[in-house]
């Protein structure tokens, strides 16, 4: 049941990904009907309607890709793929009546708090103004993909695009293809695109740990039972969740599940790779899960197609007819992919956000981006930031995240009506006490036991990753102590929502 429209607060969600839509799904569950959701594409999807090259899917299992109150039942295959996620979404944007709170096509450029109103002002892209009492950042860790600088790009007279820029409809049948990366993204691609180009180089800067994916469909009578007996799928879920939830013992230093592991990536390509000089080539010199660990059955036997040819050697520069490497060596090309991952230490970017003193985010950020709980920042009233600093993870399902997230979300904005408070801000002490306990227990893990990966800003520190377990996370966010937060008493008066700034000029009422 809808709250009381006094009691219920304003709230702007930006982004309308995976994060977005469930934040959207449980407040709905939660009676909140006050809420906009601003999305600068056309359609929903983030990250799974962005990421549609060709063998696109998921690397966590099927039935922890879709969340605990909302199961789907119907997965084809252990991992899904693409298409069949983004379907997902939007079965559950559809069931949840969420297109009505959507603005599609409305990019927000920054917000401020301002707090003489205690209303975040938001602007977009288009100048055009709007406000509201609580404002949800759910734009993710990898919405910005990060191409490298190469010297006289702009000279190459074929196409580059970055793999989560895929053109509509490409295949590259038949051309003379460079892919410039080799790791999560490229280890499915490659496959493909092995398969119809004339000629592929794959580029690589340092291999990766690969394990195989065993991505079998699912039968027609598995499928059945899962359909008469939903209690044997969220069986299926809890188990895949639990053994998931073993595998942070090898990010742990665990030496038994370390050793385990390496001794399957190491027999994974063993079996596949026959060449002592390619196997040489891809193996990496650094602990097994000290970066992201990727799974594929099909990559290594791509690369020992024969229009196929691993390239090691750095780029040096591009030419008109393609790329030139540091030896000297010159690859004719049509097109360059990039699968090079994201800027995933940039948070919240190109967005400047403002609290009530006019510090902004990147500011108070400098040092490295963090949050309480990866949700709330000291000094950022009424702001909650989903999959925010220290909340990806390296075993297990993000969509598990992100349901706590948004549940305390959801608990935070209770706590708001029932105790008529305008803001809340959790106390800058709590926030430093916790960013240390953090960054001490990362210190423990094997993601610190290498200089650089995309969980590591410039400076070294890692940003992105929660060092526990999912069940550690869960109960941390099971409930919300109010004694942590600086908790303003409600304005009175406090009126409608707006939105200014239109095309043309006119003031309209917005329900957010």
């Amino acid at each position: 049941m809808p709250l009381p429209e006094r009691a219920a607060p304003s709230i702007a969600i930006v982004g309308f990904g995976f994060a977005g839509l469930c934040l959207g799904m449980q407040l709905k569950r939660a009676g909140f009907d006050r809420f906009t959701i601003f999305e600068k594409a056309p359609t929903l999807g983030g990250t799974w309607r962005d990421n549609r090259y060709p063998g696109a899917a998921c690397d966590i299992p099927s039935r922890l890709y879709s969340f605990s109150f909302e199961s789907d039942e119907d997965w084809s295959r252990k991992w899904a793929p693409q298409r069949e996620i983004l379907a997902y979404m939007q079965r559950c944007a559809k069931k949840y009546d969420l297109l009505r709170h959507v603005r599609f096509g409305v990019e927000i450029a920054g917000a401020r708090f301002d707090a003489a109103a205690g209303l975040w002002q938001l602007e977009t892209t288009a100048g055009a103004a709007f406000a509201a009492r609580v404002l949800v950042t759910a734009v993710g860790q990898l919405a910005r993909p990060s191409v490298p600088a190469i010297e006289g790009l702009d000279l190459f007279r074929g196409r580059s695009f970055h793999s989560a820029r895929w053109p509509e409809g490409e295949t590259l049948d038949g051309q003379r293809v460079a892919v410039v990366g080799n790791a999560a993204s490229a280890v499915q691609l490659v496959p493909e695109i092995a398969r119809r180009a004339e000629r592929l180089y794959v580029l690589q800067r340092s291999p990766n740990w690969l394990l195989p994916k065993p991505n079998r469909e699912y039968t027609g009578v598995e499928r059945r039972i899962f359909g008469w007996a939903p209690s044997v799928a969220r069986i299926e879920r809890w188990w895949t969740w639990a053994l998931c939830e073993a595998r942070f013992l090898g990010i742990k230093g665990n030496p038994i599940a370390s050793a385990i592991a390496l001794h399957i990536a190491k027999r994974h390509l063993e079996q596949q790779v026959a060449d002592p000089v390619l196997r040489r080539q891809l193996t990496p010199d650094y602990p097994i899960g000290a970066k992201r660990i990727l799974l594929t059955s099909d990559y290594y036997p791509a690369l020992q197609r024969p229009n196929v040819r691993l390239v090691t050697a750095p780029i040096g520069r591009a030419v008109q007819e393609g790329l030139v490497t540091s030896a000297g060596e010159s690859i004719d090309l049509d097109t360059i992919v990039f699968a090079t991952g994201f800027k995933s230490t940039e948070f919240l970017a190109p967005m400047r956000i403002e609290g009530p003193t006019g510090m902004s985010l990147d500011e108070a950020w400098r040092e490295g981006a963090e949050a309480y709980l990866g949700l709330s920042v000291a000094g950022f009233p009424n702001l909650f930031v989903t999959y925010g600093p220290n909340t990806n993870l390296g075993h297990n399902s993000i969509l598990f995240m992100l349901e706590c997230q948004t549940r305390y979300i959801v608990t935070c904005l209770r706590a708001m009506v029932a105790q008529d408070f305008a803001s809340i801000d959790v106390l800058p002490e709590v926030q430093a006490a916790y960013n240390a306990e953090i960054q001490a227990a990362l210190a423990q893990t094997v993601w610190a036991q290498v200089e650089k990966s995309w969980y590591k800003n410039e400076r070294g520190r890692i940003v992105n990753n929660w060092p526990y377990t999912t069940a550690q996370y869960f109960l941390r966010t099971r409930r919300i102590d109010l004694g942590l937060y600086r908790c303003a008493p409600r304005l009175t008066g406090e009126g409608a929502v707006r939105a200014t700034g239109e095309p043309d000029g006119a003031s309209v009422s917005v329900s957010v």
